[in-house]
């Protein structure tokens, strides 16, 4: 089979992701993470059609642009909704990313019992792949 390679990932929080402007990594072709001051412009860039495309982006600003480690829902429609671009039911974009095949985001852990309780997921590999995918494409 095709085996992805291994190397190459940039964990969030790392010396490499904090170093922002002055650490471009120059061994990728792709568009720069840095490239993007303020969600808007990663948006347009992107420029999502489906919901579960806008909360693939929004999860990218969040994870790859920000640093974060993970992210919530109610972060990501946040986000969206700044932009006026709120998603009605933003469980359904996200669970839709987790159950495509492959995942393009990862449910992490739920908090709580019941279907409406609070998620944190992740971006997977694939998922970023998608999102570069978007920018490079527009």
């Amino acid at each position: 089979g095709i085996s992805a390679p291994a190397a190459k990932v940039v964990k969030p929080g790392s010396p490499a992701e904090l170093e922002g402007e002055g650490a471009a990594d120059t061994s990728e072709n792709e568009v720069s993470d840095e490239g993007f001051s303020e969600f808007a412009e990663l948006y347009s860039a992107a420029d999502p059609h489906s919901n579960a495309d806008k909360a693939l982006v929004a999860g990218y600003w969040i994870q790859v642009c920000q640093g974060a480690e993970n992210f919530g829902g109610h972060a990501v429609n946040s986000e969206l909704n700044h932009l006026g671009h709120k998603i009605a039911n933003i469980t359904n974009a996200l669970s839709a990313l987790n159950e495509a095949k492959p995942n393009l985001v990862l449910q992490l852990r739920k908090s709580g019992k019941t279907q409406q309780a609070r998620k944190t997921y992740k971006l997977s590999t694939e998922g970023i792949k998608r999102v570069k995918g978007m920018i490079s494409a527009a």
